[in-house]
């Protein structure tokens, strides 16, 4: 343990894979933990939380488990009572909750629009809204949003992903906006944009598409939920007090870089 996340308490909302392997949020919380925060868990499912916790401890750190659906006012704010009770205080939030669902504006359905806006914006809503009175209470806090290259940039060759597009954008907008609202009183809001990286979550798409994600990439090489969580480390910690209201890409080039034509 380097230590850089020491004495804090981070949330990790969505932390537990609902597959095999390493996903962003259990990555994340891993490395947290590796550098000396204590971490709460949150995930609807408690089984696959507990069963992260207990890789967490056996590695040395600490890590509790809220189970709850943070979509719902109650268990967000319920999940933000727990954190500061049971360590104290509450310095850092990771918003990862995200799912998807396929369809342009003419053929996503109205459920699957609400879902997906649900559980990416929504969800990231409360737990800021019933996180930032604990941070408040500490001094300050750090506050990261997980978007995705679907929310900055048009993805042609792929299916429709209209609902999950409109909800990783929206994330920019919230970001800025919480950066803003917060930034006199030391509490941080970013937002990490997600590249084509390999996760559970996309593992089912195949090794075709696993192949074409990672040749869609400037770099020419695919990227680990790892990746992703050391941009989290610096965000949580204290290396980046001077840094607030930033989108920032992780993802090989891709949302800065363009081929040019031949």
């Amino acid at each position: 343990m380097a230590g850089r996340l020491a004495g804090k308490v981070a949330v990790v909302t969505g932390a537990a894979p609902r597959g095999e392997g390493v996903g962003n949020g259990m990555a994340t919380a891993i490395m947290f933990a590796r550098e000396g925060a204590k971490v709460v868990l949150v995930n609807r499912s408690a089984e696959r939380a507990e069963k992260l916790a207990k890789q967490i401890k056996d590695e040395g750190g600490e890590a509790s488990v809220f189970a709850g659906d943070v979509a719902k006012a109650d268990a967000a704010e319920a999940m933000a009572a727990f954190a500061a009770k049971t360590y104290g205080r509450l310095d850092i939030l990771h918003n990862n909750v995200g799912v998807g669902a396929p369809g342009t504006p003419e053929t996503v359905t109205p459920a699957d629009w609400h879902k997906v806006l649900e559980a990416n914006l929504t969800t990231t809503m409360l737990c800021t809204k019933y996180c930032l009175p604990e941070m408040k209470k500490g001094g300050g806090g750090s506050i990261i949003m997980v978007s995705s290259i679907a929310g900055a940039v048009g993805l042609m060759g792929s299916p429709g992903a209209v609902a999950y597009s409109t909800a990783k954008a929206g994330l920019h907008g919230f970001t800025q906006s919480v950066a803003a609202d917060y930034a006199t009183e030391n509490i941080r809001a970013n937002c990490i944009i997600v590249g084509s990286v390999h996760t559970p979550m996309v593992a089912h798409l195949g090794a075709e598409a696993r192949e074409r994600r990672k040749k869609m990439v400037p770099m020419q090489t695919e990227g680990t939920a790892w990746d992703i969580a050391y941009g989290a480390v610096y965000l949580a910690s204290d290396e980046s007090r001077w840094v607030t209201g930033v989108l920032l890409p992780i993802d090989g080039g891709l949302v800065a870089l363009r081929a040019w034509p031949r």
